[in-house]
Parts: structure tokens; sequence; C-alpha cells
């Protein structure tokens, strides 16, 4: 019984740390492209400054989270959480963009340390026939967060002014580092990581052909994210929209989050993983390519919804996926390549796609963004064919 309650008592404290950490760091999101164009930023800056700390964080997840397989999760989350804390102070000292994609490098640092090493931890409180559970409880505690970040954020932005709600920001982040590091377990169980180099680790691991399937998956889903969280606030303020709807709009997609994660999850333990992702491709393809055909802030919205309602479906079958294709000793290293193709994807569609708004406009990127997503699938779903056959043979 006591061994039963710790479990649930650790998972329920990283569901609260995750809850934490992304509220106060998605109270940005909505004002972070204006205060870039407010210094001077046109799409493109925007791009790179949004593509500066995903750079960082696809970079460094890889690195994080072997770090999180020797030496355990605490001070891998809470240096993460103090980097994006400080990142947020120095934004508020920022006086062209190019200091603001500097200091949004500190940002990437500080979420690399920190995603893998929770995930790994989620997936190690729980048996494998309960991950998808499990990840929908994390998710939803995640999601939670994001919906009501960007709302509040954007509610603030209109009240406060911009740079005061990057000083909160990192207010609060310090505050949740200094009970992380209070509260998250003093002696975690390292594990035992054969000596191998991080280039041969990760070598080994890409020998995985699931988990290369859900890593192209997940980096075509994530350049359309990137694209919608980079491009949408210049959209809908170039339609009128005031900080406070763009807020709105964000919030209706993690609304959806919230409410979808601990359904399909539940679903991911029963159903086929691959048919969940390839359903949840589908409706975040069809709602972000949407999104530049309407103007008002219910029908943006709506297409939120379909957003988030694919998001819901794609990663949590595929962090499920992930989690049971790998040994557990590597899991803080499969976490960390999956928060790569996070980043990295994230960063492509900012950047690259910042260069085609620029000269096209924003509906076209964002039907862009979509096919990016079915490519994705496509690649996902031929890896995996590969995968079956081989095994027939062996």
């Amino acid at each position: 019984m006591s061994s039963f309650r710790h479990r649930y008592g650790l998972f329920l404290l990283l569901c609260f740390i995750a809850f934490a950490t992304f509220f106060c760091s998605y109270l940005r999101i909505p004002v972070l492209p204006l205060f870039a164009v407010s210094l001077g930023a046109g799409p493109v800056q925007v791009g790179i400054i949004n593509g500066a700390f995903m750079l960082a964080t696809g970079v460094l997840s890889i690195p994080a989270g072997l770090l999180a397989d020797r030496i355990g999760p605490r001070i891998p989350a809470v240096a993460g959480i103090m980097a994006a804390a400080v990142s947020s102070f120095l934004v508020t000292q920022c006086t062209t963009p190019s200091q603001m994609a500097a200091a949004y490098l500190l940002f990437g640092v500080g979420l690399a340390a920190f995603v893998p090493s929770m995930l790994s931890q989620v997936a190690d409180a729980f048996p494998a026939e309960r991950l998808g559970q499990a990840y929908g409880w994390y998710s939803t505690a995640m999601y939670v967060a994001i919906t009501l970040g960007p709302a509040t954020g954007g509610y603030l932005g209109k009240l406060l002014g911009l740079r005061q709600v990057f000083y909160l920001s990192a207010g609060l982040l310090l505050l949740v580092a200094l009970l992380s590091l209070a509260f998250l377990p003093r002696s975690p169980v390292v594990r035992k990581v054969a000596p191998h180099d991080l280039l041969a680790a990760s070598l080994t691991l890409l020998r995985n052909r699931e988990l290369v399937a859900c890593l192209l998956v997940v980096w075509g889903a994530a350049m359309g994210f990137g694209i919608f969280l980079s491009f949408f606030p210049l959209y809908a303020s170039g339609r009128g929209l005031d900080p406070a709807q763009v807020g709105l709009v964000f919030g209706a997609q993690a609304v959806t989050n919230v409410f979808s994660r601990i359904p399909v999850g539940i679903a991911t333990d029963r159903f086929d993983r691959r048919l969940i992702v390839a359903v949840g491709i589908l409706f975040f393809a069809v709602g972000l390519s949407l999104l530049g055909l309407f103007r008002q802030t219910a029908s943006l919205s709506a297409c939120a919804v379909v957003l988030g309602i694919g998001m819901a479906l794609i990663f949590t079958a595929v962090g499920a996926l992930i989690a049971v294709s790998v040994p557990p000793v590597q899991r803080g290293l499969a976490m960390g390549m999956y928060n790569t193709s996070v980043y990295l994807g994230m960063m492509a569609g900012s950047t690259t796609i910042g260069v085609c708004i620029a000269a096209t406009g924003y509906p076209v990127g964002f039907a862009l963004g979509g096919l990016a997503a079915v490519a994705g699938l496509f690649a996902f779903l031929r890896v995996l064919r590969i995968c079956h056959h081989s095994g027939k043979r062996n």
C-alpha cells in the first residue's frame, strides 16, 4: 500500500509541476510575436525568434534525456525551470528582435532539460498496459496550463502591457523552480546505463523502426504547430483581433486538448495506436489549413478546436508508442529524441514558412503546415510497414 501511495503521489507531483511550468511559460505565447513587432520585427524575424528556442530545445533534448537516464530527473527538471525564468526576464530587457532571439535561446535550453526527464518519470510510474492513461492524465494537466496560460497572458497583455507579462512569467517560474527543488525526490533511482557515448547510444535507438516512425510523424505535426504558434497571432492581429481574442483562440485549441486527452489515453490502451495517430493527423491538417480562410473569432476558434482534437490524438498515442517500443533504461534518451523531433520540427515550420508567408501570405503558410503533417503520416506508415514486413521475414 505504501508503494502504491508513493507511486501515485509522485505522479500527482509531476502533473502539478508540469501544469505550473507550462502555465507560467505559456503566458508569453500570445504576446511574444506582438512584443517582437513592437521592437520592429516582421514575420521572418518573428519566425527566427521562435525558431531560436526551438533549435536550442531540439539540439539539447537528446543529451538532456541521456543525462536524466544517468543522474535522475530532479536536477535537469529544476535547472530547466530556472533557465525558463531567466529567459523571460531577459526578454524584458531587449530593445531589438535579435536580442529577443538570443534571450529565447535560453528558454530552449530550459525546455530541453525539463521535458524529457518529466516524460521519462511518467513512463516509470505506470506499467506498459496503462501508459496511455498515464500520458492522458499527465498531458491533461499540461494542456490545462496551455489553455489557461495564453488566455490569461493575452488578457494581461491588454490590461498591463506586453513587457509586464514577461516579468510576471519570470517571477512565477522562479517560484515553481523553488517548489520543485523542495518537493521532487532528493534521491531518485539512477538507472545503470551502459557506458556508451551519446552518439553510440542514439544510433542504437535509431535502429528501432517503431521509434523512428514515431519521430517522423511527430516532426511533421510539429512543423504545423510551430506555424500556428508563431504566425497565428500576427494573422489574427492583421484581421483586427486584439491580444485577448488571440488568447481565446489559443485557449480553444488547448481546451480541446484538455477534454480530449483522458478519453484518448484510454482509447490508446484499447485500440490500435497507429490508427489513432493517423486519424489525429487528418484532424490536425484540416484544422490548420482552414485557419487562413476565416477572420472572425468564432470561426477561427472552431478551426482551433479541430486542430486541438488532432493534437490530442497524435501526441497521446505517440507518447505511449515510444514508451513501449524502447527498453526502460533508455526511456529518457528516447523521450529526448521525441522532444528533439517536436522542437526541431517546430523550428523548421517557424523559420521556413516565415519566408513563405512573407512572399505568399498567411493562408498558404497554414496550408503548407497541414501538408507537412500529412507527409509525416505517410512516412510513419511507410516505416511501420517496412518494420512489419521485416518482422514477418524474421
